[in-house]
């Protein structure tokens, strides 16, 4: 059967999940060389411009936490069919909006695409279960890790040769492709409920009540807590601390895409032989003890960028060992409402990462060095190393 039709009633892909996480992690950063240069062309202050990106980020913790239930109720392939289909309209308005309030509407209407992040990893605990989940979500995630290291490359070539819109042009070209993919390839996974709402709503309680599916969601957020506070403060460490000029800086940036990538891999490739529990103790050993050691160096007095961003490459890798079995693990506390705890998760993380970001601004100072942003960073990893304790203890009762 073709078509559709057809597509409604077979599994995606593992290609097309790919894309839609892609696509979503596409759509947060390519257009970040275009910043400055927007905000002479809508005539604001740099700090209104960048409202584009945490404001974004804002927004799409909420979109994560709505999408994840109302796909559980409703099936997967219709709100990411609707969910695609606001974000084309949204990035036609960026393209042509008259003045910034305008552009940012459009541009905070386009966060709904992060629904991709939710649905993807839940359409995978639809069709797989531990491990076999965990090896799929390492592969799904690295299209959020690829991503990100090579999207502003683009992004800053589209700019200088035809100007900040080029970017949003291509965010649409890449939305259409999309939506045309899952048209035809995204079947449902989900086993939509036929249970009265008010049924479904006391499920989600249940869910709430869970120690289990906490001690999970508070390991993702804490382990990402560590890259989120990296983004918030790597820039002025660059640029300040270590002198570096910006291109310096953005090729350093890449060390945790590369960290997280080959994470992700080793997950895909060896989450159904190593087994979740090891990667998920690995991932987070991995990462605390390259901060501690990174720590120490600064304490000491070796202020070096290959010790600096060599630890955050290691932090990529632990994150990208731990995080696809933390997430399936998370989804496999109830099953039924897997959209609903990959939401709430994504929305915690997201939500908990700004909240380190920000605080790891505002310990940066010009005579601070590096180790005020070392401190937070290790901080949430040692505060995942008790977590996971829990988790795994929590996780071998019947």
């Amino acid at each position: 059967m073709t078509g559709a039709k057809g597509a409604a009633r077979s599994a995606p892909h593992i290609a097309t999940l790919v894309l839609i996480s892609g696509l979503a992690a596409l759509s947060l950063n390519v257009f970040l060389p275009s910043l400055p240069g927007m905000a002479r062309h809508f005539e604001v202050d740099y700090a209104t411009m960048q409202l584009s990106v945490s404001a974004y980020l804002g927004v799409g913790a909420l979109m994560q936490l709505a999408s994840g239930p109302i796909s559980d109720l409703f099936g997967r392939r219709p709100v990411m069919l609707v969910a695609l289909v606001v974000f084309l309209l949204a990035t036609i308005g960026t393209v042509f909006a008259p003045d910034a309030q305008s552009f940012l509407a459009f541009r905070l209407t386009q966060a709904v695409i992060t629904a991709g992040f939710v649905i993807s990893r839940a359409m995978v605990r639809d069709l797989v279960t531990g491990e076999n989940a965990a090896s799929l979500l390492g592969y799904v995630t690295m299209g959020m890790s690829i991503v990100p290291m090579i999207a502003p490359v683009f992004g800053g070539i589209l700019d200088e040769a035809f100007g900040w819109q080029a970017n949003f042009v291509l965010m649409g070209a890449c939305g259409l492709a999309v939506f045309l993919l899952c048209w035809f390839d995204l079947g449902e996974t989900a086993q939509v409920s036929s249970q009265p709402f008010k049924s479904q709503l006391s499920s989600y309680g249940a869910l709430a009540r869970s120690g289990l599916f906490w001690g999970y969601a508070a390991t993702i957020t804490l382990a990402s807590g560590s890259f989120f506070a990296y983004l918030g403060g790597a820039p002025f460490v660059g640029s300040e601390v270590f002198n570096l000029t910006s291109s310096q800086v953005g090729y350093w940036f890449a060390a945790p895409s590369l960290g997280y990538a080959l994470g992700n891999y080793i997950s895909g490739r060896f989450a159904m032989r190593i087994g979740m529990r090891h990667l998920i103790t690995a991932g987070v050993l991995v990462s605390t003890v390259a901060l501690g050691l990174a720590f120490l160096a600064d304490l000491s007095g070796l202020h070096q960028p290959l010790i600096f961003f060599g630890s955050v490459a290691a932090l990529g890798l632990g994150n990208g060992l731990l995080l696809p079995s933390a997430n399936a693990g998370m989804m496999s506390v109830r099953p039924e409402l897997a959209g609903t705890a990959a939401g709430l998760g994504g929305a915690m993380s997201v939500a908990g990462g700004a909240a380190l970001a920000a605080l790891a601004g505002a310990l940066l100072h010009d005579d601070s060095g590096a180790l005020p942003l070392l401190a937070v960073m290790l901080a949430s990893a040692v505060a995942s190393v008790a977590t996971v304790i829990y988790t795994l203890n929590r996780s071998k009762r019947p």
